[in-house]
């Protein structure tokens, strides 16, 4: 298998194991402390913001490259183990789950249109009263 290959798969797993500990944190199962460091670690996975900006090269990837897999070896070790694997077992089936293109239009509509008002309310604030 090429390096290309085995990045996605990683890449993937890494994915696939996000999604888990955010269903692992709704588990009424498994113990407060790592249902904190779940969200904590699947919320700066799936967040557009981070600690090195991806624009700087090299450094901007190095955190995500680093720090989500090290939070997610933490959380995993903090949840019982039947209960991760019932987790990501449910999240390998929503990966394979048809996305629905009409509901991403839908909210790519209400985006455009509250950016649009947004636009529309701040030319009449600050141009319309002058």
């Amino acid at each position: 298998m090429s390096i290309i290959g085995q990045l996605k798969d990683w890449a993937r797993l890494v994915k696939r194991d996000v999604h888990a500990l955010y269903l692992a944190s709704r588990d009424p199962r498994v113990p407060w402390y790592a249902k904190a460091l779940a969200v904590l670690v699947a919320g700066y996975a799936l967040s557009p913001l981070d600690l090195i900006p991806d624009f700087i090269p090299v450094l901007g990837y190095l955190d995500d490259i680093l720090l989500v897999p090290i939070g997610i070896l933490l959380v995993t070790r903090l949840i019982p183990p039947e209960i991760l694997a019932e987790h990501r077992e449910r999240a390998q089936a929503m990966q394979a789950m048809p996305v629905s293109r009409g509901a991403a239009t839908v909210i790519v509509c209400i985006w455009i249109s509250a950016i649009a008002l947004c636009a529309w309310l701040s030319y009449r604030y600050f141009l319309g009263s002058s």
